[in-house]
């Protein structure tokens, strides 16, 4: 034992047992800033490979001493390698033959092959012709009502029951079942034409060619008796094809670059299937880069180095997973120009008939050989057998798969990798062993097995899934490729990733299915009662109905006579389980549907898209959204990646100021930053500068100076000053920047030969190489010869003698070159925690400190920072250095340590030359539609494919993550590891905020806790904890996060983190993507969107919602989705309400009828009332309504959160309802008659209304007065079709009556003479009307004056005017003609960014939500200036302040000046009770010190103050009673004060009424404003304060609260 402890350093068992992120008392630490959460992500990482190191090491030692002692097998001898375990693939495999015949097991008696393979046909719609019908019906009859409605139907058609026509009591039914199949037709119908627009997209395979895989003869009995498409047939599709290409009149061109052959298909197009790559396009060698090039011979380094001159060398290590004698595809002896023949057999004849053909994606079968082009689309996977790079590579675009842009190297099997041509694949003769199908996108393992053609061995090579392509990506920068069909249609990965299209029912629509349950339990109540009572009264004898009522029983039985009665009671009450309901929510959705596509705030001009609603019924569920579930790059970014500052030297340059800046100015109230429009100005006039400086002091010939995004007329200067040392590290940065990457040189454009676009593996690289280009340090291209760049207009050449890639795990990437001088340099780039550990001892420690400092602040910017770093090398160091490193990558025993150790040995001594900062560009208003999806209570998550670095610089340049959060970062190797920091996570959140509450009322996001907290956690980490035994703790740990962060992580991790969360919490989700990975979380979540790409998304083909930019989710559902809530939540409770009215007038008729089912109405009003008379008025209630306007709607998204809890449908709500509708019905029978019974049943021609017709008409009519106005008292907002539908239907009734007494009829006649003519019909209707509708009207004024929600308040402020002038929209009253006020569709973008202010004058932006400084605030009045150029003075201050007002000076203002969306009343009584739900009652701040807030002294160079300001005449001096606030704005805060004593208390009555008329020289609403930002002062801060043009006149203010201020037409 003393032994091993000898040998086991004691901090590797710190390293594999401690974990550095817990403390003493289990909880988990955590971090705050971006450049501390990124360090900390990092060690992580760094402390888990450790971990790992140890135990491999460790296995192998006690491994190695087993051998030892067992050694009587071979293997014995050669322990193989720790490798990770291979996930167990499910199924068969399965053997591609290509010109090789199959094996007797796997045909058949007649010689087919017996496997059976999909066809590459894809179908993401539900139905097809034959299931239509069947599996819609199914799915209707889901419902428990419609079954209930068959079986009343079926009862029908029995005359015993007394039905009056069962023809007619169906129609009902089959409408319904005939709308809803129409609607889920024309949704389903949409899907199949997208996939009909793939499935004929055109591609190239081999013709004329014997695919053994396939069936000779693969036609259906059906088609081989009607003998449709016989085989060798071109069907109509391929034709019309054919045909429409047929002019182009090309030959196929397949060549090498490095000339080896070429081959010319010289058949001609026509109508045959031949055509060609364009010669001009690609010249003579057929390709158009020539920058992909093998190295064949160099005089200097060494031949056969494996990392030289191309991408090629520098991705072949990253690719291969070969031993390294295989990899070197590029070195002269062994490159695809040399003689090896692979499968391909010189010596065989063929017959030379194969020829590329063209053809479409769904005639692809498996074993099919397939020519692709460059740009084109792959239709199948295909493992990739040769391509037009001489060295086997190829690139592939993944951004239908994952939205990113950048280049994915693949490379050619290594056997195949020689064909050239149809006859080179005539003479191959291999076969593929496959794996079969799965869904995991980056992993493939399959085996091509073949015979030396010389030798005759039998040979084999692994095939991974560098070889293969996905469908669904797209060639780039590769001429050709030829490839093997392994996978089609259903068995692709991007289709088993997407699985079947859902069928997603809402969550109200499920809740339906109970109420209807109740009414149903109800409604057998009421036929039990009257079978019951009926049965007892049947078996009296001696009573009247033995005289009168001789042969009406149906049997002598009683028992028999009860059960008939029982079914005919079904029939009479049938209506309390509404049949129209389902109809009418099918109508209101679809119209919902069309005003969300009509939007045209959702519109994208760039794609020409709208939104598309795909899913209809389920818009409802947009309205109680809890957690949204988004993808990163493509949907949150546009993977554009820009290069805006940098630190050389310690001098750090750029003046842009990004997304995450402005969001952190906000939250904080800073007011040094500019107006964005004014920033946009500024920046290009120094951006101008900047380039006229360059321009006079060197030539750049290949500078594209409209996309500079390095703005800094310093570094001009600096460039310029030739006497200055700064000048030399300046030219020392960027030429590593040119000469430190992989990225190719496009030159594209032969008409401008000095324009070069750059492609790389990942956009970061391109980024800095296009910066270096555009401010003098292009690199012009990488040849045979070395790189060529230019310096400062002179051109130098760097020949590469070694790469060293860069991976997740290095975090680094160097390059060995040769420098002009013959100098031997290493550049080296990365992450700065990795550069600092390798820099030499005796660096410059000032240097250091100040690049450190450069980079922390780029990174709490947002921006991604890179350190560069070189030193140099002896040529006696080099060598000895290569050798060792050969050895190291040729290894076959622990080849990734052997090389990282090589590295280690070379990458150190650094020196730093400076640090670059790059911004991932967000799409445009991202930050805002967070912050606002924040404020409605939404929790939103990022489900990444990407690693953990990028994933928190995107999320803090979101906003996602904010510097005021406790960021929690889970890494874990082992499960043992994950739970041990869920646990202290856990534990973490407990000591600060208490146990979780997981009740209905606590849901939905708190904006203004005592702290909030963030997850950040990576793919492996988060598959242990996906582990059953973890979920539970994990779902408690993410639930009670603002924000989680999951990073590498896979398409079925992301579907099952969205399952988790959806079945775990009961929560309603939504997932947003653009890629096919994000299909099976968009497919899982209740609501899924997808967002359009240019090219075509797998995501949109597969949503619910479909829109082409991220901040459109804001108006769909805060308003959209909020207000189809509402509306279906109302419109179910008014149709179970009307239904009861009209059910129980007839239940009550029974004792007066012997129990005997009697109708007590007409006949025709009980088949009219649900179709006409009342279904209009719900109908128009769910289609129209608003309970408030958009635009206010977007100005309060806090109103959103009662969706979140559910509270506008409640079983509570549904029971009172059903008890007004039992009460109403008492009403509207009982009344009538009480007046039959008590007056003169005459009418006012003598004759006697004592008949049923008479008595049930005015039962009846009353019964429709009610309900119609019952719906009308419930609808908020009256449009014109409001009035008409709900007048009209009553109208309608009223008709009825005239129009039917005219009809000659037993039951009816002449009711219009004698009900209409006396006032005994008109009274009854309009008391039992009155009666009947009185305690909903005192119910309701007496809530919303004494108890009002937050959207009641809202609402008064809308109707009296003041929020309108806030909003800029303009009085009804002040319209000019009978323009009514129409729907608030408002035709402009809701949500922007601050860089889309310039183009739009007339938008509103979201409310902020933070605001620093918030303690020791007084109550007085403080002035206050708006940014310039909008200089309207107004102020506000006061403790605990949602929406800040200026109270009266008084002792107690600071607490009853409380302006919330529960509690806000103006011009009018306040409320003595606020809102229950309200977002303003909740736990305050964090006891954080408030910072202290200073305008910089230099914020922007070169600034010319404004004129001084002048305050406006309706200024108003500090401490006055009234506040001047400006029509359109409006100021918000959520943050309370940590000093309050009793946070949790219900908020003070409104004490005050406020003056809010705006100053006469702003009193236009809709003027253009903008953001402007109130600087936060402690005491004794304010003699501190810079007098710049912001304050002017301002010095003497007292500065003691700190607000945050809008100002502009959406200003809240």
């Amino acid at each position: 034992m003393s032994f091993f402890k000898r040998q086991q350093p004691d901090h590797l068992d710190d390293a594999d047992d401690y974990d550095a992120n817990i403390d003493p008392q289990l909880r988990l630490r955590t971090v705050r800033t971006a450049a501390s959460t990124i360090a900390e992500s990092i060690a992580s990482e760094q402390r888990a490979e450790r971990r790992k190191s140890i135990r491999r090491k460790r296995s192998n030692f006690f491994r190695g001493r087993g051998s030892q002692k067992d050694k009587k097998g071979p293997a014995a001898a050669q322990p193989a390698p720790e490798t990770k375990p291979i996930p167990q693939i499910f199924g068969e495999r399965r053997n591609i033959y290509v010109n090789s015949p199959l094996t007797a097991m796997e045909v058949d008696r007649h010689g087919e092959p017996t496997a059976r393979y999909p066809r590459n046909k894809v179908r993401t719609s539900k139905y097809t012709i034959v299931t239509f019908i069947p599996k819609n019906l199914f799915e209707q009859f889901r419902r428990v009502a419609n079954l209930y409605f068959l079986a009343l139907v079926v009862l029908q058609v029995f005359p015993v029951f007394g039905a009056a026509g069962a023809q007619v009591s169906m129609l009902p039914l089959v409408f319904i079942l005939t709308v809803t199949a129409i609607k889920d037709g024309i949704e389903d119908y949409r899907r199949a034409t997208l996939d009909e627009e793939v499935n004929t997209s055109a591609t190239t395979k081999l013709g004329n060619w014997r695919n053994v895989n396939q069936l000779t003869d693969p036609r259906n009995w059906f088609e081989k008796l009607f003998r449709v498409n016989p085989p060798g047939r071109v069907t109509k599709g391929v034709r019309k094809l054919r045909d429409r290409e047929a002019g182009e009149g090309m030959r196929v061109v397949l060549s090498r670059g490095d000339g080896e052959r070429i081959s010319v298909s010289t058949r001609s197009l026509g109508n045959d299937s031949s055509f060609s790559l364009d010669q001009q396009r690609y010249g003579p060698g057929g390709r158009k880069l020539d920058d992909i090039q093998s190295v064949d011979s160099h005089s200097y380094p060494p031949a056969g180095d494996p990392s030289q001159a191309s991408l090629v060398a520098a991705t072949q290590q990253v690719l291969g997973e070969i031993p390294y004698s295989q990899s070197q595809g590029f070195s002269e002896s062994t490159t695809l120009a040399s003689g090896a023949s692979g499968v391909i057999n010189w010596g065989k004849r063929v017959s030379g008939t194969s020829r590329w053909e063209r053809t479409l994606w769904k005639k692809l079968e498996v074993g099919d050989i397939v020519l692709l082009r460059d740009n084109e689309q792959v239709p199948a996977d295909i493992i990739v057998l040769a391509t037009s790079d001489p060295d086997g590579m190829c690139y592939l675009e993944t951004k239908n798969l994952d939205g990113e842009t950048n280049l994915k190297p693949r490379k050619a099997v290594h056997a195949t990798s020689h064909m050239l041509s149809e006859e080179d694949v005539e003479r191959s003769s291999f076969v593929l062993d496959s794996e079969p199908p799965h869904l995991n996108l980056y992993l493939y393992n399959g085996v091509l097995r073949y015979s030396d053609p010389v030798s005759g061995e039998a040979k084999s090579e692994s095939v991974t899934i560098n070889e293969m392509l996905l469908r669904g990506c797209s060639i780039r920068n590769t001429a050709w490729i030829i490839g093997l069909v392994a996978f089609t249609g259903q068995d692709t990965k991007i289709m088993l990733n997407g699985g079947e299209t859902p069928s997603k029912r809402s969550k109200i629509e499920k809740e339906t299915n109970f109420n209807v349950i109740v009414n149903f339990v109800v409604l057998l109540i009421m036929c039990s009662i009257t079978a019951i009572v009926n049965g007892i009264f049947d078996a009296k004898t001696g009573t009247s109905a033995t005289f009168f009522e001789i042969g009406v029983d149906p049997s002598s039985s009683h028992v028999v006579n009860a059960l008939v009665t029982f079914a005919s009671s079904l029939i009479a009450f049938q209506n309390i389980v509404p049949i129209s309901l389902y109809i009418s929510i099918e109508i209101v959705k679809t119209i919902q549907a069309f005003f969300i596509s009509q939007d045209l705030d959702m519109f994208y001009e760039p794609l020409d898209s709208a939104c598309v609603p795909k899913t209809w019924n389920i818009s409802d569920d947009l309205g109680q959204i809890e957690y949204i579930f988004s993808d990163k790059t493509g949907t949150l970014t546009q993977n554009v990646m820009e290069f805006q500052k940098c630190s050389i030297h310690g001098v750090s340059y750029g003046e842009a100021v990004t997304e995450a800046q402005r969001g952190a100015a906000r939250r904080e109230g800073r007011t040094d930053l500019l107006d964005p429009e004014e920033h946009n100005v500024k920046m290009a006039q120094l951006r101008q500068d900047m380039l006229q400086m360059m321009s006079r002091t060197f030539k750049n010939r290949y500078a594209q100076p409209d996309k500079v995004t390095l703005v800094s007329p310093k570094l001009a200067e600096d460039m310029a000053d030739r006497s200055s040392q700064q000048r030399a590290h300046i030219i020392a940065f960027f030429r590593a920047l040119a000469v430190c990457h992989t990225v190719l040189a496009d030159k594209s454009d032969q008409s401008r030969p000095y324009y070069l676009d750059y492609k790389a593996e990942s956009p970061d690289e391109s980024a800095l190489v296009a910066a270096a280009r555009d401010v003098g340090f292009p690199f012009v291209g990488k040849g045979r010869d070395g790189i060529d760049i230019e310096v400062m207009g002179q051109p130098e050449r760097y020949i590469p003698l070694k790469v060293l890639e860069f991976n997740s795990t290095r975090k680094r990437m160097s390059i060995i070159v040769r420098n002009p001088q013959g100098q031997i340099v290493l550049y080296c780039k990365g992450a700065d925690s990795v550069i600092y550990e390798r820099l030499a001892a005796n660096h410059d420690p000032e240097l250091k400190a100040q690049t450190t400092k450069d980079m922390e602040a780029f990174a709490n910017g947002g921006l991604r920072t890179l350190c560069i770093a070189y030193r140099n090398m002896t040529e006696e160091e080099y060598f000895q250095w290569s050798r060792v490193y050969d050895a190291a990558t040729s290894s076959i025993k622990d080849r990734d340590e052997e090389i990282d150790k090589a590295n280690a040995q070379v990458e150190h001594s650094l020196t730093i030359l400076g640090a670059t900062a790059l911004e991932d560009k967000l799409q445009e208003g991202v930050p805002d539609a967070i912050e606002m999806l924040h404020q409605a209570g939404i929790k939103l998550w990022i489900l990444t494919g990407d690693k953990v670095q990028t994933a928190i610089e995107i999320a803090f340049s979101c906003n996602l993550l904010k510097n005021d959060m406790e960021i929690m970062i889970l890494s874990a190797d082992n499960i043992d590891g994950a739970r041990v920091q869920i646990e202290a996570g856990l534990n973490k959140i407990a000591s600060i905020l208490g146990p979780p509450s997981w009740g209905p009322n606590s849901r939905g996001f708190l904006p203004n806790a005592k702290a909030s907290f963030a997850v950040v956690i990576d793919g492996e980490t988060l598959s242990y904890a996906l582990d059953p035994s973890l979920k539970p703790l994990f779902l408690n740990l993410g639930t009670q996060c603002e924000t989680v962060v999951c990073c590498r992580v896979s398409p079925a991790q992301k579907a099952l983190t969205v399952k988790l969360v959806k079945e775990g919490r009961n929560a309603m989700t939504l997932s947003i993507g653009d890629g096919a990975n994000d299909v099976a979380m968009i497919q899982e979540a209740n609501v899924g969107v997808g967002l359009f790409g240019l090219e075509g998304s797998q995501a949109a083909m597969s949503a619910d919602y479909a829109f082409g930019q991220f901040r459109f989710l804001t108006k769909l559902l805060v308003v959209h989705g909020r207000w189809s809530y509402r509306r279906i939540a109302d419109m179910h409770s008014n149709f179970f309400y009307k239904n009861v009215i009209w059910t129980f007038a007839m239940f009550w008729f029974l004792p007066f009828n012997g129990f005997d089912a009697t109708y007590l109405y007409e006949y025709t009003f009980i088949l009219l009332y649900n179709l006409v008379f009342t279904s209009l008025p719900v109908i128009a209630l769910g289609a129209f309504d608003q309970d408030i306007n958009a635009k206010a709607a977007m100005a309060f998204p806090q109103l959103y959160i009662r969706g979140i809890r559910g509270l506008e449908y409640t079983r509570t709500k549904f029971w009172l309802y059903m008890l007004d509708g039992l009460y109403q019905s008492a009403v509207v029978f009982f009344i009538p008659y009480l007046v039959w019974i008590l007056g003169p049943a005459i009418s006012w021609n003598g004759k006697g209304i004592e008949s049923l017709a008479d008595f049930g008409t005015t039962a009846s009519v009353a019964a429709i007065f009610a309900a119609n106005t019952y719906v009308g008292i419930n609808t908020r907002y009256w449009t014109v079709i409001t009035w008409i539908v709900i007048v009209g239907s009553s109208l309608v009734m009223v008709l009825w009556i005239v129009i039917y007494s005219l009809f000659e009829s037993f039951d009816f006649v002449d009711e219009v003479q004698i009900l209409y003519g006396g006032i005994t019909f008109w009274a009854t209707v309009l008391i039992s009307v009155a009666i009947a509708l009185l305690p909903r009207v005192l119910v309701k004024f007496v809530t919303s004056s004494f108890w009002p929600d937050d959207a009641d308040i809202v609402r008064e402020m809308w109707v009296k005017g003041d929020l309108k002038d806030r909003l800029g929209i303009k009085h009804h009253r002040d319209r000019k003609g009978s323009e009514l006020e129409r729907a608030p569709m408002f035709q402009k973008p809701h949500t922007r960014s601050a860089s889309e202010l310039s183009h739009y004058v007339d938008g509103y932006e979201p409310a902020l939500t933070h605001s620093p400084g918030e303690r020791d605030i007084g109550h007085q009045v403080e002035k206050v200036v708006d940014t310039p150029p909008h200089n309207s003075p107004y102020v506000g201050a006061s403790d605990q302040a949602q929406y800040i007002i200026t109270p009266e000076a008084s002792p107690h203002g600071a607490d009853e000046a409380l302006l919330t969306p529960s509690s806000l009343h103006l011009h009018g009584s306040p409320s003595p009770q606020p809102s229950y739900y309200s977002a303003s009652d909740l736990p305050p701040a964090s006891p954080l010190p408030s910072p202290v807030y200073r305008h910089p002294s230099e914020a922007y160079p070169s600034m010319q103050p404004p004129a001084t300001w002048q305050p406006p005449e309706s200024y108003t001096p500090p401490g006055s009673a009234t506040l001047q606030v400006p029509s359109n704005a409006y100021e918000m805060r959520v943050r309370s004060p940590s000093h309050e004593t009793n946070p949790y208390r219900p908020h003070a009555a409104i004490s005050h009424t406020v003056d809010l008329e705006p100053p006469p020289e702003r009193r236009d609403p809709s003027a253009a404003t903008d953001v402007s930002y109130l600087t936060a002062h402690e005491d004794g801060a304010g003699q501190d304060h810079v007098h710049d043009e912001y304050t002017q006149g301002e010095s003497d203010a007292d500065w003691r609260a700190s607000t945050q201020s809008y100002a502009g037409p959406m200003a809240m």
